[in-house]
């Protein structure tokens, strides 16, 4: 059983391997999650090098973004066989793009398509699918429109779902906009968790320290956590902590850094740029003295 009380969101170009390691570094259990990696290119490229992570970012979810069945089983089997922990199914990404090839947010407009991917997603790993998804999208309803969704899904075999707490406009609204409007309805989500007491509903949206996560697991099973941990890495060693003051991790910044030297260390004796592996841990001092000049080592 995994523990998805606390997770970090999948987040393209931020959330790669080598940001997932540093923040394992910073708590031993929170779920991690690829960004989103489209089935489709599994079958088109090196699956080896889409699917590439280290172990101990483990317990780790791969994301997956399509919308036919036969990609996604085959995407679940080679995910499978990398060693990943979860099957993650986006249907919240708005971006034109996933639009144009009909997955990600387009996806909540078709609950038994969603279905349709689920099963074909468990019948082709022996790991959980869960599916990521909005409160709606335009002009949808979400007091029909989610739980429509939900029940399809579950119909199918998902148990576990993360809501992110707000509706996703394509027509009008860019990805960057959709990250901030429209309000986040926290109580859609907790109405969602009183209609399915039986499913695992995490929430997601607007979570930024210890406090706000307590208020939201109050109501549901779990919080997910997204770019607040971008901004400022050390944000989820600080509520993790504050969920559980036992919880293991480094002492301090630096402490975590100088555990995270090993791994550079070794990827860039593969020849693996330093930048590369740095450039999301840029807000890691934020606020605090030297902030300006770390940002830009990171860099």
């Amino acid at each position: 059983m995994l523990d998805r009380r606390l997770c970090v969101a999948p987040m393209m170009d931020r959330t790669d391997r080598h940001f997932r390691y540093f923040l394992r570094l910073l708590d031993a259990r929170a779920l991690l999650f690829t960004e989103m990696t489209p089935a489709a290119a599994l079958d088109h490229a090196d699956p080896a090098r889409w699917l590439a992570h280290d172990p101990r970012e483990r317990p780790l979810a791969l994301q997956l973004g399509g919308a036919e069945p036969a990609a996604l089983a085959r995407g679940a089997e080679l995910g499978a066989a990398a060693g990943y922990d979860e099957l993650n199914l986006n249907v919240g990404c708005p971006s034109p793009r996933a639009s144009a090839g009909r997955f990600g947010a387009c996806l909540m407009r078709a609950p038994e398509r969603v279905a349709a991917c689920v099963a074909a997603m468990r019948a082709a790993a022996p790991l959980p699918v869960t599916v990521k998804c909005r409160l709606g999208v335009d002009e949808q309803d979400p007091e029909t429109a989610l739980p429509a969704l939900v029940a399809a899904a579950a119909a199918a075999g998902c148990r576990t779902f993360y809501v992110h707490a707000r509706k996703a406009w394509l027509a009008g609204l860019s990805p960057k906009q959709n990250r901030d409007r429209p309000p986040l309805d926290y109580d859609r989500v907790r109405r969602l968790k009183a209609e399915f007491p039986q499913l695992e509903i995490v929430v997601n949206g607007g979570i930024g320290d210890a406090a706000a996560a307590r208020a939201r697991l109050a109501e549901v099973d779990g919080v997910m956590l997204g770019r607040a941990v971008c901004d400022d890495p050390w944000r989820l060693r600080a509520i993790a902590r504050g969920l559980d003051p036992a919880a293991p991790g480094p002492a301090g910044r630096l402490a975590a850094l100088e555990a995270f030297l090993p791994y550079l260390e070794a990827q860039a004796a593969r020849g693996v740029p330093l930048a590369r592996m740095t450039r999301r841990l840029g807000g890691l001092f934020r606020g605090r003295a030297g902030a300006k000049a770390w940002r830009q080592v990171a860099a």
